[in-house]
C-alpha cells in the first residue's frame, strides 16, 4: 500500500522527506543508547566509583560478578587475582545473599550474610572497600564467586604470599600506598599491584564494626579443625595491619564479617 502525499511529491521533495527521517532515526538511536547506558550505571551504581590507588605500572584485567559489578584483576606469579574486594549481593545463581543490619541478628545467624561497613550506603566506601561477609555465605553450594572464579583456599592465599617474599614481606607488596584509605602506611609499595585496603571488619560480640583504615581480613574458604566453646568449626583467614609490612593467617569463628577476594580457576 503506497500512501498518496507521499507518491505526489516531485523527487526532490521525497529526497528531503527522506533525508529529515533518516536524521530523525539517528538523533533517536543516539538517545536510546544514552538512556541504556544511564539505565546500566543505575543498576551498577558502583562501578568506576572506587578510590583505591591501584599501581599505574601494572596491567589490570577486569572480572565482572554475577551483580554486574565490575572489578580490577591482577596476575601474579601463576594466579590471577581480584584487585578489588568482593561486593556481590548475590549468588551465582541469582539468588540474593541476606543484607543484616541488626547486631544481634547478625551474631546469632548461621546462613549466608553480608553487610556494608558500618552499615554504609555511600557508593564510594562501598565500591572502594567492597561488602564484609560471614563464612557461611563463602561456603554456601550456591558460590558467591563469579563464573570462573572461587574464594581462595588456605592453600592458594600460602602460594600468593610465598611467591612475594613470605610472611614477613608480602604485606608491603600487597598493600595499596599512601594514606588515602591507610591511618598510617609506612610500608606499602603495592609492587604486585594486588591494592589492599583497610576494610576492617565485623565482631560478632557485639556486631559491632571495628578496625577501618587500620586492619583488613580476607576470608579463605578453607575450614580449621579448632572448635571454640559452642561455636562451630574456625575458618582460616589472611591479615594485614597498617603498621607492620608482613601477613599474618589465623582461625577464627565463621560469624565474623571479613572482606573477599577470589581467585580465577
Amino acid at each position: 500500500m503506497k500512501f498518496k502525499w507521499f507518491s505526489d511529491l516531485s523527487a526532490f521533495y521525497k529526497l528531503q522527506v527522506i533525508s529529515r527521517l533518516l536524521v530523525l532515526i539517528a538523533i533517536f538511536s543516539v538517545i536510546s543508547a544514552g538512556c541504556k547506558k544511564e539505565s546500566l550505571d543505575e543498576l551498577n551504581p558502583y562501578n568506576g566509583k572506587s578510590t583505591a590507588v591501584f599501581n599505574p605500572l601494572k596491567l589490570y584485567g577486569t572480572v565482572t560478578d554475577q551483580d554486574g559489578n565490575v572489578y580490577k584483576s591482577i596476575t601474579i606469579g601463576t594466579q590471577t587475582w581480584m584487585a578489588e574486594n568482593l561486593r556481590t549481593t548475590k549468588y551465582r545463581n541469582g539468588v540474593s545473599i541476606s543484607e543484616v543490619t541488626d547486631n544481634t541478628e547478625w551474631l546469632n545467624t548461621n546462613e549466608g550474610a553480608y553487610c556494608n561497613n558500618h552499615n554504609s550506603s555511600n557508593c564510594d566506601t562501598i565500591a572502594t572497600f567492597g561488602r564484609l561477609y560471614n563464612w557461611y555465605a563463602v561456603s554456601d553450594s550456591r558460590n558467591i564467586a563469579p563464573i570462573g572464579w572461587h574464594v581462595p583456599s588456605d592453600e592458594e592465599w600460602t602460594t600468593l604470599i610465598t611467591s612475594l617474599g613470605g610472611d614477613e614481606l608480602a604485606g608491603e607488596k600487597l598493600k595499596e600506598t599512601g594514606i588515602s584509605h591507610w591511618f598510617q602506611n609506612p610500608y606499602a609499595s603495592n609492587e604486585s599491584g594486588f591494592t589492599g585496603l583497610p576494610a576492617g571488619y565485623r565482631h560478632t560480640a557485639e556486631g559491632e564494626f571495628v578496625g577501618l583504615g587500620l586492619i583488613t581480613f580476607w576470608w579463605s574458604s578453607t575450614e580449621a579443625d579448632t572448635a571454640w566453646h559452642n561455636n562451630p568449626l574456625w575458618a582460616r583467614y589472611r591479615y594485614m595491619v597498617y603498621l607492620e609490612k608482613g601477613t599474618g593467617r589465623g582461625n577464627w569463628i565463621k560469624e565474623l564479617g571479613f572482606s573477599i577476594r577470589c581467585v580465577k580457576d
